[in-house]
């Protein structure tokens, strides 16, 4: 269950997507009941949204005219805590372009108190950012797009260029984003294909809606859906494995964006694991802490032997 703070964030998202809400479908949209969005709709109001309503059955919830966010007051604590995400987002590119966190971290410092300002300035001091890998980033304003096609709920017609630099052009049904690690990834279901796929973010060149309602009958999870896909992604090198360990404690052990399972038995579960050559899936294998079997292939399986002998002629 999502918190308060996070609903009505996305309560307040919806509200602004376009004219009116019935309450079923606020409800059905945020997967809550009915009387939930009600009790929402009295807590925005009572931070200052402009939140009308019509009665009757018909009736539903609309921003008002002239509404605006009330004004923003933060304690010490929230101060420094939103200084230091806007550096985090400046630093890393976690929203692509860095230069609108950084045009609003440097506006926060000038308006911080000395001592939030003095406490800042010793974390500056102390950490120590990694610089980014040449990976291509997602371009500026493109995140803002992929999360607005998200919110307008429209099929969309989708320009994209895949790992080998082809340009694509389909129509989606855009659903979620979802970072994992570095990147962006983009969920949405290809119409001509009927399925669910994940779009690497920064390699949308452009999304345009078309106006046209979204279907989207039964979503996926999109997080396991994205875990699933990197996971499954291309290796030169793939080993089969069965740990003697149930499935959960096996999806503790190796993450699912690192394997795919399945279980074999209650007690068991096979996975399969990709990785640069024989060697580096041993060196992992190793690293896992538990009993296993390499069930293939046999380079992995003898690296594995090779790598186990070594270590007991460097203990005698």
């Amino acid at each position: 269950m999502i918190s308060t703070s996070a609903r009505l964030l996305r309560l307040v998202s919806l509200l602004s997507a376009r004219p009116a809400w019935t309450c079923a479908e606020l409800a059905a949209r945020m997967d809550v009941t009915e009387r939930t969005v009600r009790r929402d709709v009295a807590r925005l109001r009572e931070l200052g949204y402009g939140v009308e309503s019509d009665p009757g059955p018909w009736g539903g919830y609309r921003l008002g005219g002239g509404s605006r966010v009330p004004p923003l007051i933060l304690d010490d604590e929230e101060a420094l805590a939103v200084a230091v995400a806007l550096r985090e987002a400046a630093l890393s590119g976690v929203l692509g372009g860095d230069q609108a966190a950084l045009s609003a971290l440097l506006k926060l410092r000038q308006a911080l108190p000395p001592r939030i300002a003095d406490r800042l300035g010793a974390m500056d001091a102390a950490f120590v950012h990694v610089p980014r890998s040449g990976e291509r980033q997602i371009a500026s304003g493109t995140l803002l797009e992929l999360a607005c096609a998200c919110r307008l709920g429209e099929r969309a017609h989708l320009s994209y260029r895949d790992r080998e630099g082809k340009a694509t052009t389909r129509d989606v049904d855009p659903y979620r984003l979802v970072r994992s690690g570095r990147r962006w990834y983009f969920v949405a279901r290809d119409v001509a294909r009927g399925e669910w796929r994940t779009f690497r973010a920064d390699r949308v060149e452009r999304i345009r809606p078309t106006g046209r309602a979204a279907e989207l009958l039964d979503p996926p999870d999109p997080v396991l859906l994205v875990s699933r896909s990197i996971a499954t992604g291309r290796y030169p090198l793939y080993t089969t494995v069965r740990l003697p360990l149930p499935l959960d404690e096996a999806l503790r052990r190796v993450p699912p964006t690192v394997g795919s399972h399945r279980p074999d038995g209650p007690d068991a579960t096979t996975v399969e694991i990709g990785g640069p050559d024989a060697d580096g899936l041993a060196r992992y294998l190793l690293g896992l802490g538990t009993a296993l079997r390499v069930l293939s292939p046999d380079s992995v399986r003898e690296a594995l032997l090779r790598r186990l002998r070594e270590m007991a002629a460097q203990n005698e």
